[in-house]
């Protein structure tokens, strides 16, 4: 494996505009959150500040009754006991409880997070950082999780859902027989087989079975892995989410941040509603307030006022944060300074900077994570042979494919070279036309415009004869960018870590550790 390029999210065409704005601190209010070391000092005496022994005390209980099923390394061992001090923080991610932990990038996040763990220990040496992977065990859209793909096979679980997807049981694993017939023969077909098999035991639940799996892959790295499903931590919310039942907060306070976000990008990623809470039975559904009551949508439960009230009080398990709440419960139970995550998620993150403000909650770093792609040298061979760069794969390449098929083409330079004489002898015309009568002048225009069309109406067509012409090269461009890209998306949102992980077993996640940046956010290629 050697990394062939690093390219930054600046020059890659797909990166939303709002997230480059980002990174450059073009964002008015958010320049301090972006990351750097000094904005990391400030964090650090900012959570330090607002951070409780009585919670630490809490999410140290938590963590304890969680993990205890499972083999801890020495390094989450004093993770753990280092929690309890004051001079420890958290550095966390997120995901969802993906069948076999679904699209590779889920690795790549963990691993971000550990690496810039140890890189603010070695700049912060008086201080311990912890890195912290968040289960989004009460997420209730299983056909979103229920799967994965590898490069010859899609895999699916069938479970009865609607309810958190933490909970579900585990009881159909076919897919476990099939995942074992693709990969046996492979080198480290064996460790994952094992490794599935192990995690979706029949009658463990899909929680059970990310933490089994994630436990076995970065243990060793010192990661603690936290459901957010918890009477414990929820109790700590109470009065937040008092606050939104009563009085709508985070959808009022974030009002102006999501306006200013879309004027200016078009749209956010998540609109906050009235109610950003869901309330939980045998399934998860939305509260909503009609005016007098609370209804549970789709469910028929309601709950006046006081007896909605008289239910968090008793039972404050029973509610759960959506996308938008799900940040703020998550940076008020942990002595949290920087979330690391995807571009979607750091687009909704930064509708709540003012939220944070009006509860006290200091408002985290947020680092969009790296990307990898993993290319065969024989693809890379076929980059090179048709003269291309890998850059230019993250560029418009209808575009490029375009260029590719015309370059050095004497019809094309025969048009472009009397297109450019059109538009000069019109330009005179005009200069002339524009001294008589009006109606003329605009015929001259109409004149121009119509001619032009037709020079651009030629150059459709020569691309379209030149396509069916050079068939073959238009064929091995568009077999190479599937290459690049499978399913025509980025590679990380296809495969499985199975893929990579069955040919080169620990040491790949070594190597995408090692390569991994933490100071910028960057797609590193490396080539296999």
């Amino acid at each position: 494996m050697k990394t062939i390029n690093k390219i930054s999210f600046n020059d890659i065409e797909s990166i939303p505009q709002l997230v480059k704005d980002f990174l450059n601190q073009k964002i008015e209010g958010f320049e301090n959150n972006t990351f750097s070391l000094d904005h990391f000092r400030q964090q650090i005496h900012l959570k330090k500040d607002s951070f409780t022994s009585e919670k630490r005390s809490i999410l140290a209980d938590v963590f304890e009754a969680q993990l205890e099923t499972l083999s801890l390394s020495s390094e989450q061992k004093e993770n753990l006991e280092n929690l309890k001090q004051p001079n420890t923080f958290t550095i966390t991610t997120g995901h969802q409880l993906n069948l076999f932990s679904g699209p590779v990038f889920f690795v790549y996040k963990i691993l971000q997070t550990i690496k810039t763990c140890t890189y603010l220990k070695e700049n912060f040496p008086d201080f311990n950082f912890v890195p912290v992977y968040w289960m989004a065990s009460e997420d209730h859209d299983f056909a979103e999780i229920n799967h994965f793909k590898t490069e010859n096979n899609y895999y699916e679980t069938n479970e009865k859902s609607g309810g958190p997807v933490g909970r579900i049981e585990i009881s159909d694993t076919y897919f476990i027989s099939e995942f074992e017939k693709e990969f046996k023969d492979s080198i480290f077909g064996t460790e994952l087989i094992l490794m599935m098999k192990e995690a979706y035991k029949a009658g463990n639940t899909l929680t059970e079975a990310i933490k089994i799996l994630v436990n076995r892959l970065f243990s060793e790295f010192g990661l603690l892995i936290l459901d957010g499903d918890s009477k414990e931590l929820k109790k700590q919310m109470k009065e937040i989410f008092e606050d939104e039942l009563l009085h709508f907060s985070l959808q009022k306070t974030s009002e102006d941040k999501v306006k200013f976000l879309t004027e200016k990008y078009g749209k956010v990623q998540v609109n906050p509603r009235e109610i950003n809470l869901f309330y939980l039975s045998e399934t998860r559904d939305r509260i909503e307030f009609n005016g007098h009551k609370y209804n549970i949508v789709d469910k028929p439960i309601q709950f006046t006022e006081e007896e909605i009230l008289v239910e968090l009080e008793n039972h404050p398990e029973k509610f759960s944060p959506n996308a938008l709440m799900r940040p703020v419960y998550q940076e008020n139970v942990l002595p949290n300074l920087s979330y690391i995550g995807g571009n979607a998620e750091i687009m909704y993150w930064l509708e709540l900077k003012d939220y944070f403000s009006k509860i006290n909650i200091p408002f985290p770093i947020l680092i969009p994570r790296n990307s990898m792609l993993f290319l065969k040298e024989k693809t890379l061979g076929k980059i090179e042979k048709l003269d291309l760069k890998i850059e230019d794969f993250f560029q418009n390449f209808s575009v490029l494919t375009n260029q590719k098929i015309l370059k050095d083409n004497p019809i094309v330079e025969l048009l472009e070279e009397k297109e450019e004489l059109l538009i000069s002898n019109f330009s005179a015309l005009r200069s002339s036309a524009e001294t008589t009568e009006k109606s003329f002048g605009n015929m001259v225009k109409a004149e121009e415009v119509r001619q032009l069309k037709s020079f651009k109406r030629m150059k459709k067509r020569l691309l379209h004869a030149e396509k069916i012409k050079q068939n073959e090269l238009l064929e091995r461009l568009e077999n190479l960018f599937l290459d690049v890209h499978p399913a025509k998306t980025w590679q990380e949102r296809v495969y499985n870590f199975s893929v990579f992980f069955s040919d080169y077993g620990y040491s790949w996640l070594e190597n995408c550790l090692e390569e991994m940046v933490v100071q910028d956010s960057k797609l590193i290629i490396v080539a296999i």
